[in-house]
């Protein structure tokens, strides 16, 4: 009973600064704030967290590694073929995993957008954070990108591939605003988003 008592201390304090962190961004939301949200006191997030840069990377981290890992096992894939990967079969890989969160069309998977759209906001020191949980996944994809790619530079492609996160999470952070994300058709909405942006990001890549 005691670790199960612990554990859902440490995810009503990650559910309760997620969705404040979300709504109102990592200045915005206090210890405070956080504490009231998720019914504890302020001991039981210093135990599982030490501070709020911590529970900030807790919360990226518990969103960026079911996307990661889903990222990076389609990317195996396509790196065990015998051919190189086309691009748009990299970016395939590489946006549908974080679109297809929002299938699930869970309040939960709401909130998960919507922080992701918030990470990218913040200030470079907090942006800086959240980069960290997503940094393995995109140093593979820049990898593929320069054998697929020889003719541009590792530097232009980090550099585009910066404006297909900075998309992607401006795609998250304005899902709820806009009418492609309704729910009667949320499953053939987001494949065509992804199509979508694929196609999209596929020609300025290769330009």
């Amino acid at each position: 009973m005691g670790k199960n008592s612990t554990i859902d201390t440490k995810e009503q304090i990650l559910n309760a600064a997620e969705k404040l962190f979300a709504s109102l961004g990592f200045a915005g939301t206090s210890l405070r704030a956080i504490i009231r949200e998720a019914d504890v006191n302020l001991a039981a997030i210093h135990y599982h967290f030490g501070s709020k840069e911590e529970l900030f990377s807790a919360v990226v981290r518990r969103v960026a590694e079911p996307i990661v890992e889903e990222q990076l096992r389609e990317l195996t894939i396509l790196e065990e073929s015998d051919n190189l990967p086309s691009v748009p079969e990299i970016f395939t890989a590489f946006l549908a995993p974080p679109l297809e969160m929002i299938q699930q069309g869970s309040e939960e998977c709401r909130i998960h957008a919507q922080f992701m759209g918030r990470c990218r906001a913040e200030p470079y020191p907090v942006q800086k954070l959240a980069e960290q949980e997503f940094r393995n996944s995109q140093q593979r994809f820049l990898y593929i990108l320069t054998k697929v790619l020889p003719h541009q530079s590792p530097t232009e492609l980090k550099w585009k591939l910066d404006l297909v996160v900075a998309m992607l999470v401006r795609t998250l952070n304005q899902m709820e605003q806009s009418e492609i994300f309704s729910e009667d058709n949320l499953v053939e909405d987001i494949d065509e988003v992804v199509q979508r942006l694929v196609t999209f990001v596929s020609h300025g890549i290769s330009a």
